[in-house]
Order: structure tokens, then sequence, then C-alpha cells
């Protein structure tokens, strides 16, 4: 087994990774409860708790303010891009999403090659967001002096 800290872009590749999932998505004009985004995020629990995705979180927020897309997810880890998708379907989304999870975590940086992305990733993404800086390089020159 390689040591992660040898190399920078192995730890990021062992680094666990957050699935943001929008629990107040709903399409314009549904009024039916659940929302659509709460059975988005029910069927994600449901499929990481089952154990077949190991170092993946899913975490519940209250707006990823992207509501002309719903249902809608961000995907984060340290070190690398996080990327917010809509337009994915409660119902048959679960699967592909975490699909697409994984390929993300599988990388250093969490760029996934364009064609090797599942379709709803290709044709779903709102935004890609840089990895946020080290501490080391937000610090002001001379600050600790």
């Amino acid at each position: 087994m390689r040591d992660p800290l040898a190399d920078p872009a192995d730890a990021n590749q062992t680094a666990p990774v957050t699935l943001y999932v929008c629990a107040t998505c709903r399409a314009a004009g549904d009024a039916s409860e659940p929302r659509a985004g709460a059975q988005l995020l029910a069927a994600l629990q449901d499929a990481v708790n089952s154990g077949d995705h190991p170092g993946i979180t899913v975490a519940s927020v209250e707006c990823l303010s992207v509501c002309k897309r719903p249902c809608t997810v961000a995907v984060a880890s340290a070190g690398r891009w996080t990327y917010v998708y809509g337009d994915l379907d409660p119902a048959a989304s679960a699967r592909t999403i975490l699909e697409g999870v994984g390929l993300y975590a599988g990388t250093p940086d969490g760029i996934v090659p364009w064609k090797a992305r599942p379709p709803e990733f290709r044709t779903g993404v709102v935004a890609r967001i840089p990895p946020f800086p080290p501490l080391a390089a937000t610090l002001l020159p001379d600050a600790a002096e």
C-alpha cells in the first residue's frame, strides 16, 4: 500500500467526498410532499447506507439556490474542484449520481474527463468551483512576525 503522505495526489484520492443534496428542491408548480429534493436525498442516503459507497457522505442542505434546475446536488472534497449539478430525476438519478461521485472520488483534483462523466453530469452541470486555497496561501506575508 502506498503512503498517501508521500504524494499529495494520492492523499486526495483517499479524501472523503461530501454529496450535498438540496432537500427543498421542487419543480415549478409541484406542491406535493415530500418534495422532489427530499425524495432524492432519501434515495441517496439509502444507497450510501447500504455500504457500497465508502468515503461518501450525503448531507442535506436547505437550498443550493438553483431553483430553476431542480433537483440539485453539489459534490465537494478537500483540495478538489466542487461541482454543482441540476435537472436530476428524484426517482431515477441516485445510482447515476453515485456513479459520478465515485469517478470524482477517484481523481486527485475532482476533474473527471468529460466523456467519462455520466450523461446527467454532462448536461446538468451548473457550476464548477475551484478548490479552496490551502491555509498557507491565505496568510498575509510577515503576519506571524
